[in-house]
């Protein structure tokens, strides 16, 4: 187990053990906090019930993605990782939108 820790810690650019379990316990959380909030989208926009599977899809990947980055953000700062999780939300939507980089 320590070896997986260091190697989190060398890979995330933190320092100490505690820091591992409480990133760990934000993405749980926002995890966990996504679907709570992904189930109210729906009942509103009105997709509760079985409709077409592909609608349901798109309108899933579309904001649920969005809705779990400001998750991140907001347990990070209760946990005090706010900055980890602001570069990881800077580098996953660099990563999403390279093409817009291209020019």
């Amino acid at each position: 187990m320590a070896g997986f820790f260091n190697k989190l810690k060398h890979r995330w650019g933190i320092k100490s053990n505690f820091q591992i379990i409480l990133i760990l316990i934000v993405f749980a959380l926002a995890g966990s906090s996504v679907l709570v909030v992904e189930a109210y989208i729906f009942k509103f926009i009105g997709l509760a019930r079985p409709k077409s599977f592909w609608l349901k899809l798109v309108v899933f990947l579309f904001s649920t993605f969005p809705i779990h980055q400001l998750l991140l953000l907001f347990y990070g700062t209760l946990l005090g990782q706010f900055r980890f999780f602001w570069n990881f939300a800077k580098r996953i939507f660099s990563r999403l939108f390279f093409f817009l980089k291209r020019r």
